[in-house]
Order: C-alpha cells, then structure tokens, then sequence
C-alpha cells in the first residue's frame, strides 16, 4: 500500500522527494505525531550551532535539538572519543566492570553536589526517572510519589505517569500511588500571589498541606524539575528548593531532582541546584552528560540510599546499562566542559548576552507577557494581551487554534534559525558554545518573527 494512501490531497507534497524522505514516510513512525500530516526535514549534516538539510538549506539551532546537544553539533573531541572506544570494546554487559563506564561515573560524582557518589546508569532521562523511583520506593518502603502538574519527566510507563502536562493523558489510567501539587510560577500563581517571596511561601504551605492530606509516612518521594524545562523553564524562587529539602527530611522522604535538562551547565552551574545549595537524595541526568552522541542517562544515587542495597540485591538494570561508547563520551565531554569553560561560558551567556537582550525584546512586543530563565534556558510567554494576560493560544492548543504558534515557527525557520516551541511559548535553548554574535544573530530573527505573534494581539482588555 502506498504510504500516501489515506492523506488529504491538500497535504500532499508533488515535489520529487530523496530516498530518505521518502523511506522516511514509509517506514519510520515518529514520536508524538500524527503520522499523515508529517513532512519532516531530511537533516544530513551539522557543526557547531548549525545543521542543514539534504537541499543546502541551514538553521542556526535554537533548539539543540531536544536540548541536550549542548557543546554544539560533530565536536570532535567527542567524535574521537567514540572512535578511540570503538577500537578497544564497543559493548559488554553490565554485570562487568570497564575502564569508559568507571570514569564516567567517578567524573560524574566528582562534579555532583554532597554525597552523591554513586551512578547508576540508563539509556536516557525516562529510564533514569523508573529507576530513581523504584530506588526511592525500596529504600523507604513507601508507595505514593509527589510530582508537580507543570512538569514533564519522560514518555515511559513511570515517567508519563509522573509527568503533570497533557503529554499524559493519553497514557491514562496509569501508575498508581501518584500525588500531584502546584510548584511556584507567579505569572500564573496558583495561589493569588503578587510577590515571589509569597509564591515561595505558599507554594511551600501548599506542598505541606497536601503532605498532610496524603500522609507523609505514605510518601517515598517529591520528584520534581529543579528548573522545569518544557512546562515553561520556570525557575524557581529563592528558598523554595531549600523548603521542599526540609518538608523531605522532616517526614524521611527521598527528594528526587530531575536535572535531565538543567545539568551539565545547562543553567550555568553543573547541577542546578547548585545555584541554591541544595543536594537532594537523587539526581537524575541525561541530555548534556554527552550530548545525545550516544543514548545515556542515569541516577546520582546519595550513599544513605546506595546503603540500602549494599546486602540485597536492587531490583532493576538494563542490557546497556553503562554502555562503553556512551560513557566514554560522556568522560570526553564532561572534561570538555571544564577544559574549554563551558560552563562559564553558559553563565556568560545569561548574565550578559541573552537576558538582556530578551528583556530589551519584552519591550518592543506587546505579544511578549514574560521572558524567563537563566544560563542557556530562557522562554518567551506569549500573549493576546499583556493586561489580562491571556496565552497567544490556548492551553494544549493543536490544528486551527494553534495557528499564531505555528506561523511564528515558520517565520523562524525562513529566515534561518530553528526555534523550540511549546504551547504559548518560545524556548531560547542554543548550544551553550554558541558564541555572542551567534546568540544575538538568533535572537534578531526572533524579533523580526515576533511580528507574527503581534498582529494577534487585541487592543482590548485589562
């Protein structure tokens, strides 16, 4: 059967199309789609914060693609190290020990906050977050988790269920023993606050409460985004990761950061809780540990939970648990990070190039209702009216309603740069080497876009 079989003849594309394209549309089922409506770009080559497709065409990646290639596309320290590994053991199971997955984990804990000094490794964030569950379940012997409703920890069984966006409700009824509460984002307060120090406060009184109604000799743990990422990059107020640590050490209940995302200098730290000096009992990690050159993810796991399963067996693993082409990447690029100040430079990036800028572009636009974020994690929210504060498009908007959203894309990728878009949203998430002109060239196509998102904003409202 022809794969164009079944799709309306206004969608069809009558262009001659490459083999890959067209083995693409035949044979590869994508994520998240609707399958009839995709014409996705053939991507054959990329360096540094470009990629470009099979007809010449090239975009300044805005994206890093599902941000995680954070030191820039075909790096060839890394592209070495993959080689180097290739050459002396490509796979072993995980029951043994090697040289790529020793290192890695050494350099990883060395770089984690406090006692975390152990690593289990996964395939990526989803698998990280199973895992750091049934760690936290086994070491407490409790069952109900506490996951924020803005959030998003990954599309497996457990990491869906976890995930407090709409991106889960296609996977209900689900995991039982899940909780879920309000974490601070004053924009939109759930709690009619008007400063950030009340959002703290009463996010706080708010997670207590419902501690209270669950019983917290019920609750293992409180996962949650240190800096939620796709739900907004909502960057939390001062004192408040520092208050849910006190809530989880008050009733013995494993606090879990999910830093798939925000670590490895995503925010301009290693970890992001580093910037308010916390250190939860787990870390999970994926992403920026290599970069996506190969899958990884794991736990950072704190020696008070590693102990639990020092004389009983931990009931999980996966084949590729500690993959050696994975983790010899993962050295290559973590001594990347400190060899060629990455990191510093992320940070540079926020405090000098990107926040102002953005802040300067809120001003231009009255579609822009709030710009957010820190390092090389920033979101644009966009309105129909600054006063009322109404989202550009409405809350999971698809096909004719999200039509501001999808125009605003395009205007992007015709002049050059690839945005990242979510709901109301757009996300300025560049590879964290992306120079200074590089970042300002991006965020002038971003302007002129944004004219788009203007001619849909009312004159009317409060």
């Amino acid at each position: 059967m022809s794969i164009r079989q079944g799709i309306p003849e206004s969608s069809r594309d009558s262009s001659p199309r490459s083999a890959a394209a067209r083995d693409d549309r035949a044979h590869v089922f994508h994520s998240w789609s609707a399958q009839a409506t995709l014409e996705p770009v053939v991507v054959v080559g990329a360096r540094g914060s470009r990629f470009w497709d099979e007809n010449g065409k090239t975009w300044l990646d805005f994206s890093s693609q599902l941000v995680n290639v954070n030191v820039g596309h075909q790096h060839p320290k890394l592209i070495d190290a993959i080689k180097e590994q290739a050459d002396k053991l490509c796979t072993v199971a995980p029951y043994h020990a090697n040289e790529a997955t020793s290192e890695a984990a050494r350099l990883i804990a060395e770089v984690a906050p406090g006692d975390l000094n152990k690593v289990f490794f996964t395939n990526g964030g989803a698998e990280a977050i199973e895992n750091a569950i049934r760690m936290a379940r086994h070491h407490t012997g409790r069952h109900k988790v506490l996951a924020a409703y803005r959030s998003y920890h990954g599309a497996t069984a457990g990491a869906i269920a976890l995930t407090g966006d709409p991106r889960r409700w296609g996977s209900e009824p689900s995991m039982p023993g899940v909780v879920r509460f309000w974490g601070p984002y004053l924009y939109r307060s759930a709690f009619h606050a008007t400063t950030l120090e009340e959002e703290r406060d009463r996010a706080l009184s708010h997670l207590a409460e419902v501690l209270t109604m669950e019983g917290p000799h019920n609750v293992a743990a409180i996962v949650l985004e240190t800096v939620v990422g796709g739900s907004g990059i909502l960057v939390p107020p001062d004192g408040y990761l520092q208050g849910v640590r006190e809530l989880c050490d008050r009733h013995g209940i494993v606090m879990i950061a999910d830093e798939v995302m925000t670590g490895f200098g995503r925010c301009g730290e290693w970890f992001a809780v580093n910037r308010w000096n916390v250190t939860p009992d787990l870390i999970t990690f994926a992403k920026g540990v290599n970069c996506g050159y190969v899958p990884l993810g794991g736990v950072i796991i704190s020696e008070r939970i590693a102990e639990s399963f020092a004389h009983r067996p931990y009931p999980g693993g996966l084949t590729y648990s500690g993959h050696p082409l994975a983790c010899a990447t993962a050295v290559a690029c973590i001594n990347l990070y400190k060899d060629e100040r990455i990191i510093q430079h992320a940070r540079h990036l926020g405090d000098e190039v990107l926040g102002p800028a953005l802040e300067e572009l809120k001003q231009r636009h009255p579609s822009v209702g709030e710009v957010r974020g820190l390092g090389v994690f920033w979101a644009i929210e966009l309105v129909r009216h600054p006063g009322t504060r109404e989202p550009l498009v409405p809350y999971n908007a698809s096909g004719p309603a999200n039509a501001p959203m999808a125009a605003l894309a395009g205007a992007c990728k015709e002049r050059g740069l690839w945005p990242l878009i979510f709901s109301n949203r757009v996300h300025v998430v560049p590879p964290l080497t992306i120079s200074d002109q590089d970042a300002r060239e991006g965020l002038a196509i971003i302007d002129e876009a944004l004219a788009v998102a203007d001619r849909y904003v009312s004159s009317g409202g409060g």
